[in-house]
């Protein structure tokens, strides 16, 4: 178990007696670029909500890094290294770029000062402050948007956006990265320039990536295996060529 940074054991959730996400079993590697994809409705959002304690699971369970983390809180979730975007962006829109990127930075041990040093302004707080804009910035710079920093987030244009908010996620130092239609209203530019930083991200940062796309020409680029849903249930799993040519899979798709 411990060989995966993410697996899930028959997880499942039922909504009175509808079930959204049924019997899903993923075994996701470190610094692996996994996509999960299906048609809509297929319950794909709803298993990153299970992922993230948004929603507990009916059945099932599952591991990070071989620690079981069903039943804990979204805030414990985060802490223990899982992080996320959001298929409609979410971000602190009335606040500057930078600070958005610094509320995902507070929950690092390394940015902790205690509440006398911060409430008599000691050299510590001072330091704290200093080191956790510096390495704000940074982040930035990977999506560069540095320049930006001082800007409302709500005035960057769309593309700009989708990227401040995989900047937030990556701020709280995550372990397995979830993605949930990043490349969403992106042009052909934008989206390739995604791939690119995605990749740069998993390198350097030594993140595992899992994202769900509906742009399959992005997954196909991008990612090394899939699993396809459809109605709550799993489809199909493996390499991404093997998967977009089961004719179960186009059948999904397209329809009969």
């Amino acid at each position: 178990m411990a060989d995966y940074v993410l697996e899930t054991q028959h997880l499942g959730i039922s909504f009175g007696g509808l079930k959204a996400v049924d019997d899903v079993n993923l075994k996701i590697s470190k610094n692996e670029l996994y996509g999960l994809i299906g048609p809509n409705g297929a319950g794909k959002t709803t298993i990153f909500n299970l992922l993230t304690g948004v929603y507990k699971p009916t059945t099932g369970t599952f591991f990070l890094n071989g620690e079981e983390l069903k039943g804990k809180s979204q805030e414990a979730i985060n802490h223990k290294g899982i992080a996320r975007t959001f298929q409609n962006i979410r971000l602190f829109n009335n606040m500057s770029v930078i600070r958005n990127v610094l509320v995902g930075l507070h929950n690092q041990p390394e940015f902790k000062c205690d509440p006398f040093s911060s409430m008599l302004r000691l050299p510590r707080h001072y330091d704290v402050e200093v080191r956790m804009r510096d390495r704000a910035k940074e982040i930035l710079r990977i999506f560069d948007l540095e320049d930006e920093r001082n800007n409302l987030a709500c005035n960057l244009p769309y593309g700009k956006q989708r990227k401040l908010e995989i900047a937030r996620a990556l701020a709280t130092n995550p372990k397995l990265l979830l993605l949930d239609e990043p490349a969403a209203g992106m042009n052909p530019n934008e989206t390739e320039e995604l791939m690119r930083t995605v990749r740069f991200i998993r390198d350097e940062f030594d993140i595992t990536v899992l994202l769900i796309e509906h742009d399959l020409k992005f997954v196909s680029g991008l990612c090394d295996e899939v699993t396809v849903l459809n109605f709550g249930t799993t489809l199909c799993q493996g390499k991404v060529s093997d998967a977009l040519n089961d004719p179960e899979v186009i059948k999904a798709y397209i329809g009969g």
